[in-house]
């Protein structure tokens, strides 16, 4: 994760705890804020904090921001600011942009316009949004004490289609799989829709399937070594 380039616009409550979890995991982060006594508060913590107009698109150009590995675009108050932000962002090219949404209108406004990562405050926390932008793979995660952690995961490539016996998470990488959560085509009577149902423990000779989500219980160290070998 070292060598990574995040950079957080809005450093409310929200957008300060996704910095500050991204700075602690290693990941060079760079802080925007139009209220200086916001700034000041986390100019410790990242690597660059910058008081400046995230609605100026020269400015943020004068930021690199466009190198940036992901943006989090966490303005709170003003939506209208947020919109304009994002508009900027998409003209600089950035790669990916994650933005905050604090209703269903304002999640609709923004797929309008292209942006298809949207953060629900009410529906996440700061720790869930960190660790996704880190490991894309994890769905989601309970961290648990002494850095240990239960997750679901997407399956990493190389263990698709293999069996739970082969891929050997205990023995190769000291994690515990408690079970597995797997698409099913169900018939309603008007439509087929995709469902999830859990499979129980999984037998030693399940075979692991692409859409498949992989819930697990190991080191947090752990869990990142598996994905990271197997991607």
């Amino acid at each position: 994760m070292r060598g990574t380039k995040f950079s957080v616009i809005g450093m409310g409550k929200y957008g300060r705890s996704i910095a500050q979890i991204l700075s602690d995991r290693g990941a060079e982060v760079i802080a925007i804020d139009n209220r200086e006594e916001y700034i000041e508060e986390v100019e410790d913590i990242v690597a660059l904090a910058v008081t400046m107009d995230a609605t100026d698109g020269k400015a943020l150009e004068s930021q690199n921001i466009h190198e940036s590995d992901a943006v989090v675009v966490a303005i709170g108050a003003n939506f209208e600011a947020l919109l304009l932000c994002c508009v900027q962002l998409k003209e600089l090219g950035v790669k990916r942009i994650i933005a905050r949404s604090n209703d269903e209108n304002q999640k609709k406004i923004l797929q309008k316009i292209g942006i298809e990562e949207i953060l629900e405050p009410e529906k996440e926390i700061g720790v869930l949004v960190a660790e996704q932008l880190i490991n894309p793979s994890i769905v989601s995660f309970l961290q648990l004490p002494d850095d240990y952690e239960v997750a679901e995961i997407k399956p990493p490539k190389d263990i698709e289609s293999r069996t739970v016996e082969e891929i050997g998470l205990r023995s190769k990488y000291r994690l515990n799989l408690i079970t597995i959560k797997r698409c099913f085509e169900e018939d309603n009577g008007d439509s087929v829709e995709v469902v999830q149902h859990i499979l129980g423990v999984p037998a030693s000779n399940t075979v692991i399937q692409h859409t498949d989500t992989l819930i697990v219980f190991g080191t947090s160290r752990d869990i990142k070594r598996f994905i990271e070998i197997n991607n």
